[in-house]
């Protein structure tokens, strides 16, 4: 999944998805306005082909959780409140709320919101938590209320189409660093296989969540070597195995400080070969360096590319089911 901002041209990634064959966009940036998302999704899904995509068609992607982080802006969008705001109010009065906010990206041509939080912020730590708590981000500080409120998000998107997911699995709730900006202070000391910050992605999961997003903090308990989304003992042992997620697993911006160390076509294969399936590249500029990683490392070792397989038939799995495959019912 690669980045659009909100400031490049109309055909920037042209080349990306007709030659380069990437399946999957993401708005970036802020944009402005419902007709410039709406015709910039169309001259996208004019780009699907049976030489560029195989004919199926693209997953667009935006990140509008409510408050700070809002991507779709300006006349034609709905602002939502920060998720301790929406939790306010009833969960069903959210789904209703969230239907709303759904139909509004839906029109634009969007059908995936990388929403909502189900990161648990305990209130000893409130807004010292620099990803989330700080912002307000969290629908709360217990684990079973914001389960509650992952699921009601997700059935009022899913009302208007759109397809959510839970984040940022295992749990980002008792960091103090902001991955996305630093590489201090992401590591939560007390997170294990039996935490109870785990239940809300349970929840989300069991609401028809269609992809766990990853942190990228480093939880020593369960892996002491590998941040979460490089690391099998998270995303195949635990969120697999043991919790029984069977569907698609996505990064969260593999261009974040967190991981700037980390060569970007490493950060690619490390991904996938931790039991991942779509890497977010927020910078279309590495995506070539990505794919050759990917498919040398392929052509290098026989496993690897049994995990690319499986990957590519799980994300075809949700495409088909949000009707995006020549052959899929829905379309």
């Amino acid at each position: 999944m690669i980045g659009f901002d909100t400031n490049a041209p109309l055909e920037s990634l042209d080349d990306e998805i007709t030659d380069g064959h990437v399946g999957n966009v993401i708005y970036l940036g802020g944009w402005e306005g419902f007709d410039k998302v709406r015709s910039t999704s169309e001259h996208l899904e004019g780009l699907v082909s049976d030489a560029s995509t195989g004919g199926v068609g693209l997953i667009i992607a935006a990140d509008q959780e409510g408050g700070i982080v809002h991507q779709l802006r300006g006349e034609g969008f709905t602002r939502p409140p920060r998720a301790l705001d929406q939790a306010q109010q009833s969960p069903a009065e959210l789904t209703e709320a969230a239907a709303g906010w759904g139909e509004e990206i839906a029109s634009a041509g969007v059908n995936l919101n990388l929403a909502p939080v189900a990161d648990t912020v305990p209130e000893e730590i409130g807004t010292a938590n620099e990803p989330i708590g700080r912002w307000g981000r969290q629908f709360g500080s217990d684990p079973e209320v914001v389960g509650e409120y992952v699921a009601a998000f997700l059935d009022g998107m899913s009302q208007a189409g759109v397809e959510g997911i839970v984040k940022h699995f295992p749990g980002l709730g008792r960091v103090t660093g902001n991955t996305d900006f630093t590489a201090e202070g992401i590591e939560d000391t007390v997170a294990t296989v039996e935490d109870p910050f785990l239940e809300p992605f349970v929840a989300g999961m069991d609401a028809g969540a269609s992809m766990v997003m990853m942190s990228s903090a480093l939880y020593p308990n369960i892996d002491p070597e590998n941040q979460a989304l490089y690391s099998s003992a998270v995303v195949t042992d635990l969120l697999r195995d043991r919790l029984g997620w069977d569907g698609v697993v996505i990064t969260d911006d593999v261009n974040a400080a967190a991981l700037s160390d980390i060569p970007a076509g490493e950060r690619a294969v490390r991904f996938i070969g931790a039991g991942g399936d779509i890497v977010l590249n927020g910078d279309p500029n590495a995506t070539g360096e990505m794919l050759d990683a990917i498919r040398a490392e392929m052509a290098a070792d026989p496993a690897f590319a049994e995990q690319v397989e499986a990957s590519v038939t799980r994300v075809l799995t949700l495409k088909d089911e949000m009707g995006l495959l020549p052959c899929s019912a829905a379309s």
